[in-house]
Protein backbone atom coordinates (compact mmCIF):
# COMPACT_ATOMS: atom_id res chain seq x y z
CA UNK A 1 0.00 0.00 0.00
CA UNK A 2 1.25 3.41 -1.06
CA UNK A 3 1.00 5.99 2.30
CA UNK A 4 0.42 9.97 1.31
CA UNK A 5 2.34 12.35 3.81
CA UNK A 6 0.67 15.28 4.48
CA UNK A 7 3.20 18.09 6.14
CA UNK A 8 1.51 19.91 8.89
CA UNK A 9 2.06 22.71 10.76
CA UNK A 10 -0.33 24.21 13.16
CA UNK A 11 -0.07 27.60 15.86
CA UNK A 12 -0.97 25.71 19.23
CA UNK A 13 -3.43 27.84 21.63
CA UNK A 14 0.21 28.64 23.65
CA UNK A 15 1.60 30.11 20.60
CA UNK A 16 4.02 27.46 19.69
CA UNK A 17 3.90 25.84 16.45
CA UNK A 18 3.66 21.76 16.01
CA UNK A 19 4.80 20.16 13.35
CA UNK A 20 3.00 16.45 12.48
CA UNK A 21 2.65 14.66 9.32
CA UNK A 22 -0.52 13.33 8.61
CA UNK A 23 0.01 9.25 7.36
CA UNK A 24 -3.56 8.27 4.90
CA UNK A 25 -3.51 5.65 1.98
CA UNK A 26 -2.72 7.91 -1.37
CA UNK A 27 -5.67 6.93 -2.82
CA UNK A 28 -7.29 9.65 -0.92
CA UNK A 29 -7.51 12.99 -2.85
CA UNK A 30 -10.66 14.84 -0.21
CA UNK A 31 -8.05 17.05 1.34
CA UNK A 32 -11.01 18.24 3.33
CA UNK A 33 -11.20 14.22 4.55
CA UNK A 34 -7.24 15.03 5.58
CA UNK A 35 -8.11 17.86 7.35
CA UNK A 36 -10.58 15.94 9.32
CA UNK A 37 -8.05 13.74 10.51
CA UNK A 38 -6.10 16.30 11.62
CA UNK A 39 -8.46 18.50 13.54
CA UNK A 40 -9.42 15.17 15.41
CA UNK A 41 -5.56 14.75 15.82
CA UNK A 42 -5.79 18.23 17.28
CA UNK A 43 -8.52 17.43 19.54
CA UNK A 44 -6.93 14.78 21.07
CA UNK A 45 -4.00 16.95 21.85
CA UNK A 46 -6.19 19.96 23.43
CA UNK A 47 -5.49 22.20 20.37
CA UNK A 48 -9.40 21.41 19.28
CA UNK A 49 -10.39 25.03 17.14
CA UNK A 50 -6.96 25.65 16.04
CA UNK A 51 -6.96 26.46 12.50
CA UNK A 52 -5.98 23.35 10.20
CA UNK A 53 -6.31 24.48 6.13
CA UNK A 54 -4.08 24.28 3.20
CA UNK A 55 -2.47 27.13 4.48
CA UNK A 56 -1.19 24.52 7.39
CA UNK A 57 -1.47 21.18 5.62
CA UNK A 58 0.32 20.27 2.31
CA UNK A 59 0.33 17.10 0.91
CA UNK A 60 4.31 16.35 0.91
CA UNK A 61 5.25 12.59 -0.90
CA UNK A 62 4.03 9.00 -1.06
CA UNK A 63 5.94 6.11 0.72
CA UNK A 64 5.51 2.61 1.30
CA UNK A 65 3.06 1.33 4.19
CA UNK A 66 5.76 0.76 7.44
CA UNK A 67 4.16 -2.21 9.86
CA UNK A 68 4.01 0.16 12.43
CA UNK A 69 1.55 2.34 10.89
CA UNK A 70 -0.51 -0.29 9.77
CA UNK A 71 -3.19 -0.92 12.59
CA UNK A 72 -4.00 3.19 12.89
CA UNK A 73 -4.43 3.55 9.66
CA UNK A 74 -6.51 0.51 9.17
CA UNK A 75 -8.78 1.30 12.08
CA UNK A 76 -9.11 4.98 11.80
CA UNK A 77 -8.17 5.87 8.61
CA UNK A 78 -4.85 7.43 9.19
CA UNK A 79 -1.27 7.95 10.99
CA UNK A 80 0.53 10.77 12.96
CA UNK A 81 4.06 11.05 12.94
CA UNK A 82 4.61 13.60 15.68
CA UNK A 83 8.00 16.06 15.06
CA UNK A 84 7.60 19.20 17.34
CA UNK A 85 6.10 21.01 19.90
CA UNK A 86 3.12 17.74 19.72
CA UNK A 87 3.48 17.24 23.77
Amino acid sequence: MKIAVWDTYVTKKDGNVMHFDILAPAEIRDTSLIYAYGKEYLKSMGQDGQSLTSKECRFCHVETLRPSWEKDIQDRGYFIIEMENCN
